[in-house]
């Protein structure tokens, strides 16, 4: 079989990986917005929702390195079926009590946080999976491909479950969740024996030994280390609109409504996913990632500027258009300069890190949104007076100014990245 053939078949083991997360990644984000919008009406405060936002990411975000550390240890696969398979009992224990009765915030928060535990072990396991199967030339289309994966969590998801709230409750979202979990374990199961050939050899040394080499192998590059602190503020100014998006529109439309103008929006990342998918980019890395970040700036502040649904939904797909951009260049720019043999724990290293960002907006952005920026623009507010014939007043607007704010620091990030030298080289070829 000559190398052309064998690049084709392991790139199809990994179709069939991505189908599996597809579909999976589908099922997340029913979860993420029925327990949102039930989060909110039951308390009626962006804290709470961005309490269990935190929740369901800290774990994965904090436990990163370790998940990458087993997988460069031991069978990658074994990591992903046990990732996968235990982060449904968090759904199930919310299920339970959900059965039981009303349940509490805590109750809620502990199921999501059981759920993120595990999802720490199927995520550095699948990425370093990526960089087994494929060559580097098929790197940017895979990367395009598993964007346009996850985004199926904010394009497909809120619509169906804006339509699926109509038709049934929480409890049956949930079940249908969990049931998406098994069709990730049957794709692995699927390609297990190609999975098994190219894993490497069980490591002999400390696991404490694993992480450091970890974390050597990032501050080896210094270019590696900057765009990863780059993201790293990149995902804090994402996570205010992960967070606030639901609580600042729900007041002025109902869940239906709200899950076709998300899915609107996310549509713009099939589109850019798509577009990278096809095309393929191979090169000029950095100036795409500085392009995407502007645009991305850009389109954030327009989405605080009113709660018009077309507008909102115009300018949400021009921003969501712009990520996988962004994620691509950064992804392919990092892959390249990482041994295959370190993946596992270099992904986990750089998930936590990239990822900061999001714990630190989870944790700000409910106290922001209730204590500071709403007050600032209801009735009678500080800044009422003076913004209202721009933005608006009332519930919600305030979180409007806040994403204004956001949008105009990540397009100022977009003109500072191509001075940075040690990420200029990470584009060499």
């Amino acid at each position: 079989m000559n190398m052309k053939s064998l690049d084709n078949k392991s790139f199809g083991y990994f179709m069939v990986l991505w189908l599996g997360e597809w579909i999976s990644s589908i099922g997340s984000g029913l979860t993420a917005f029925v327990l949102g919008v039930y989060v909110y009406q039951m308390t009626e405060t962006a804290s709470s929702v961005a309490l269990v936002t935190l929740c369901a990411f800290l774990p994965s975000i904090l436990l990163g390195p370790i998940g990458g550390v087993l997988a460069d240890r031991f069978d990658r696969r074994l990591m992903m079926i046990v990732g996968d398979l235990f982060s449904a009992f968090g759904l199930i224990f919310i299920l339970i009590a959900m059965f039981l009765g009303d349940p509490a915030l805590w109750q809620i928060c502990f199921g999501v946080t059981f759920s993120s535990v595990f999802v720490s072990l199927l995520e550095p396991a699948y990425k370093a999976t990526i960089t087994d199967l494929l060559t580097e030339e098929q790197f940017a289309k895979a990367s395009g491909l598993v964007q346009l994966a996850g985004a199926s969590k904010y394009l497909l998801s809120p619509v169906i479950a804006g339509i699926l709230l109509s038709l049934m409750d929480v409890r049956s979202i949930l079940m249908i969740d969990i049931a998406t979990f098994f069709v990730t374990l049957l794709a692995v199961f699927v390609v297990k024996k190609n999975l098994h050939v190219i894993q490497k050899a069980k490591r002999k040394q400390t696991f404490i030994k694993d992480l450091k080499e970890g974390w050597n192998t990032l501050l080896a590059s210094q270019g590696v280390l900057q765009l990863t602190m780059i993201l790293s503020v990149v995902t804090f100014y994402m996570g205010f609109l992960q967070t606030l998006f639901t609580p600042m529109l729900l007041p002025y439309m109902d869940s239906k409504t709200l899950g076709t103008i998300m899915s609107l929006s996310a549509a713009g990342m099939l589109f850019g996913s798509l577009f990278i998918g096809i095309f393929n980019i191979k090169s000029n890395y950095i100036r795409v990632l500085a392009i995407g970040l502007g645009f991305a700036g850009m389109f954030f502040s327009m989405l605080g500027l009113t709660t018009n649904i077309y507008f909102i939904s115009v300018t949400g797909f021009m921003f969501f258009a712009s990520l996988p951009f962004i994620n691509t260049s950064a992804d392919v720019m990092i892959r390249k300069k990482i041994a295959s043999e370190a993946q596992g724990r270099a992904w986990g290293i750089i998930g936590i890190l990239s990822q900061l960002g999001y714990v630190a907006a989870y944790g700000l952005a409910g106290t922001l949104a209730d204590s500071v920026f709403n007050p600032l623009l209801r009735e009678g507010g500080l800044l009422a007076p003076t913004v209202v014939s721009m933005i608006g007043i009332g519930e919600g607007r305030g979180i409007g100014l806040l994403f204004i704010l956001s949008g105009g620091f990540v397009v100022i990030l977009s003109l500072l990245i191509p001075r940075f030298k040690s990420i200029r080289i990470l584009d060499n070829p």
